[in-house]
């Protein structure tokens, strides 16, 4: 938490320290450093008191940290940012399940692996809706059972060696888009630029061929 416009309007008008709340808040968000954290500001206007309450972060935060990003993907389903195992997805819904409206570990495990469609991650080196019909299935009954959360090296090198194969895939595929995109702009360009040189009469020729051609 930084002082900053948004701070001073919310907090400001309260007559409380802002710097002594920053602090606090900082202090007591010290172990998620890197993430978004919500968090509870009570303050009581008679005494200039105030308590400060410490959610867990948000599943997209915990996907993130999870894999050391920054962000998220701009366009999930198309470009992939990341490879979870399941004891990692299993990780996550133990952190969030007091949060979560989930029934039991399994549902809290669905529930993440939907946030992970939205961030643009994968799960088991397939799209993350194709996990949770596997989950459905009973597939990971057995690690969600046992809860289960240590990915062992092994399963970490292929799902590591599975995600530089898709990254390489996707990059192939944007520059071909980019290509096209400025092939197609280049020739946009051209017939434009003929279309100006060319005389008034053939243009108003080219402009009755049209409309003829329409009819």
């Amino acid at each position: 938490m930084k002082p900053g416009p948004t701070v001073s309007q919310q907090l400001g008008p309260m007559g409380i320290n802002l710097g002594e709340v920053i602090e606090k808040v900082n202090e007591k968000t010290s172990n998620f450093k890197g993430m978004k954290v919500p968090i509870e500001i009570d303050v009581n206007s008679k005494t200039k008191e105030f308590k400060i309450s410490v959610f867990s972060p948000p599943v997209s935060e915990l996907i993130k940290k999870e894999l050391s990003l920054n962000k998220g993907s701009g366009e999930a389903g198309k470009i992939m940012v990341g490879n979870l195992a399941i004891e990692q997805v299993i990780s996550i819904a133990k952190t969030k399940m007091p949060n979560m409206l989930a029934k039991d570990l399994k549902a809290a495990v669905k529930l993440v692996l939907g946030s992970c469609v939205s961030t643009g991650v994968l799960v088991e080196s397939k799209n993350a809706t194709e996990t949770t019909t596997e989950v459905n299935e009973g597939k990971y009954d057995s690690e969600i059972s046992q809860e289960k959360t240590e990915v062992s090296p092994e399963k970490k090198l292929k799902l590591d060696a599975f995600f530089k194969e898709t990254e390489a895939e996707q990059a192939e595929a944007l520059k071909a888009e980019e290509e096209a995109k400025a092939e197609e702009e280049a020739k946009a360009e051209k017939e434009a630029s003929v279309e100006e040189e060319k005389p008034e009469e053939e243009k108003e020729e080219s402009e009755e061929k049209k409309k003829e051609e329409k009819k």
